[in-house]
């Protein structure tokens, strides 16, 4: 036997003594910019570092993303590129490790258990989280093998965060001639595009895709189906813990994120004032890492805005006036989302904040989320936190997208408490902001029980159903009825899985009506509506309505 064939044997044997499953060459792919190969596993062939734009260094900083290099020869595509540039102090904190960061760092993972190009395979776009402040792909609870094992062509997509993404300032707007401020969404838009145009070389589908995200991820999934710059990109969309149906914020709102341009590209003007950069030429020349301190860095200091052109106003609207991306959409939210966010509060507090925050409606959300003393402050801080930040918005998504649309959507309330960061210590008593992830992937950790495991078959089956059909129902699953305005139907995911209905219905009524008083504030800000001005008689969207 050849000295390398003796190799092989031995370091298989030793490979498989010690269980680790052999990896190999994966078959070389040609896609438009060149030849690639990764690396197979298991039966899934993975291509990890691809770009799909060109570096967004020097000149190309706070630019749409350019088109993607071209090289000669095969390039390797077996680990993950640099994550975005990104102040990752919370990584500790949260259980994530540290990642290598760059501003080169438009690059996408894909993972495929096709055996040939042709095999047309559903396609799952993934979109991290990260308060459009911090997140990668190269996490290990994102990893595409258990959802490709079970028949889809898994991708992972990276995007510019922070500053990098999202900073608006009025002479980046002037350059551009639309706008500033939604390079991490363009950047997703990018890779959308490079995805339609190469899958089918993986053995995906271009016209089956859907996209899936958590929290900021999730809000892209949402931001996304209202975007007309993504329209024909993807076929059905899921969002957790996500959605971005609220009015623009343009002060201290109580639960609005998303700032009208103007407003994001005052912060902007601001933020690189205090870095001392006097022209954008100027700021472009800056160092990358001068842009990870200074104000509003922190998780939410930047967000996507409404600039009329990635996205062309208030999303309530645009649903009621049908004006779209009309799909099947699946969208949930955990059970104790606030958790992660508060994690103390005072009675004094709570309520100094939403009587700051929420105006006339002041007295009618205490009312619903009481404060008594501490502990019923923290409680019903949380679950404001999580009623408005997440509650409110897939509810309100999944009722217009009912009431409007021709596409079914599907709501589910996640309550199974994840197996505990530290073995000895006892599970939560609910599911946090994110716990989700590990049974959606398949990646759970070692401590995880046969329920976790028995959980996670069933998340993965139903969202690989989704992807497949549009429908998370299919054979072996529990029936899942689709949302309707009527029965209000939810699949719980508790111990088990379980249909049900949504159980804090009052609060997101009360909230419905205090975001109907604020689009009303908004009704005379020129264009904010949309491509078709309306009255709020018009639109029902609330105007003329009194708190």
């Amino acid at each position: 036997m050849a000295l390398n064939k003796i190799l092989a044997v031995s370091t298989a044997l030793l490979m498989a003594a010690i269980g680790i499953a052999p990896v190999a060459t994966a078959a070389p792919v040609r896609i438009e910019s060149g030849l690639i190969d990764g690396v197979e596993a298991g039966g899934i062939s993975i291509y990890k570092g691809i770009p799909f734009a060109a570096p967004p260094l020097g000149d190309l900083r706070w630019r749409a993303p350019a088109a993607p290099p071209h090289w000669s020869g095969v390039r390797h595509a077996t680990s993950f590129a640099p994550a975005c540039m990104q102040d990752q102090h919370m990584n500790a904190v949260w259980g994530l490790p540290v990642l290598p960061t760059s501003e080169d760092c438009l690059y996408l993972n894909v993972w495929t258990p096709a055996q040939k190009s042709g095999e047309r395979l559903p396609v799952m776009v993934w979109i991290y989280g990260g308060g459009f402040a911090m997140g990668g792909t190269a996490f290990p609870s994102y990893d595409g093998v258990s959802l490709a094992r079970k028949g889809v062509v898994m991708v992972s997509i990276a995007y510019r965060v922070g500053a990098f993404g999202f900073l608006a300032d009025p002479a980046l707007s002037a350059e551009s001639g639309h706008g500033s401020g939604e390079y991490g969404l363009l950047d997703q838009i990018a890779a959308l595009r490079w995805v339609r145009r190469n899958i089918a070389r993986f053995g995906g589908d271009p016209n089956r895709v859907t996209i899936f995200g958590e929290s900021a991820g999730g809000f892209s999934v949402a931001m996304l189906s209202q975007s007309p710059l993504a329209k024909n990109l993807f076929q059905r969309a899921i969002s957790e813990s996500g959605g971005a149906m609220a009015p623009a914020k343009r002060d201290d709102e109580g639960g609005q994120q998303t700032p009208l341009l103007s407003e994001a590209e005052h912060n902007g003007a601001q933020f690189l004032a205090v870095l001392g950069a006097h022209s954008i030429a100027e700021a472009r020349k800056l160092p990358a890492e001068k842009f990870l301190t200074g104000p509003g860095i922190v998780m939410g200091g930047f967000w996507p805005n409404i600039d009329g052109y990635v996205l062309p106003g208030d999303p309530y609207i645009a649903y009621q006036q049908r004006r779209y991306n009309d799909i099947p959409i699946l969208v949930g939210i955990n059970s104790d989302e606030g958790a992660m966010f508060i994690p103390t509060t005072s009675v004094a507090d709570f309520t100094a904040s939403v009587r700051k925050g929420y105006g006339p409606y002041a007295d009618r959300i205490l009312a619903a989320y009481p404060a008594g003393n501490d502990a019923e402050a923290l409680r019903s801080s949380r679950d404001l936190f999580s009623d408005t930040g997440f509650g409110w918005n897939s509810w309100t998504w999944a009722r217009l997208q009912t009431e409007t649309g021709k596409s079914k959507a599907f709501v589910y309330f996640f309550n199974h408490p994840p197996p505990p960061r530290v073995p000895s210590q006892p599970r939560d008593p609910g599911a946090i902001h994110g716990s989700e992830l590990g049974y959606v992937f398949g990646t759970l950790p070692p401590n995880a029980d046969a329920g976790d495991r028995a959980m996670s078959d069933a998340i993965e089956t139903y969202w690989v159903n989704f992807a497949r059909t549009g429908n998370p129902n299919g054979k072996g699953a529990l029936p899942w009825p689709a949302f309707d305005n009527a029965q209000r139907s939810v699949m719980r995911f508790d111990r088990t899985p379980d249909a049900g209905t949504l159980t804090n219905l009052a609060r997101l009524i009360l909230l419905d009506k205090y975001y109907a008083w604020r689009r009303d504030q908004l009704k005379n800000v020129p264009g904010y509506f949309g491509r078709q001005e309306t009255s709020a008689a018009d639109c029902a969207c609330g105007g003329g309505h009194s708190p």
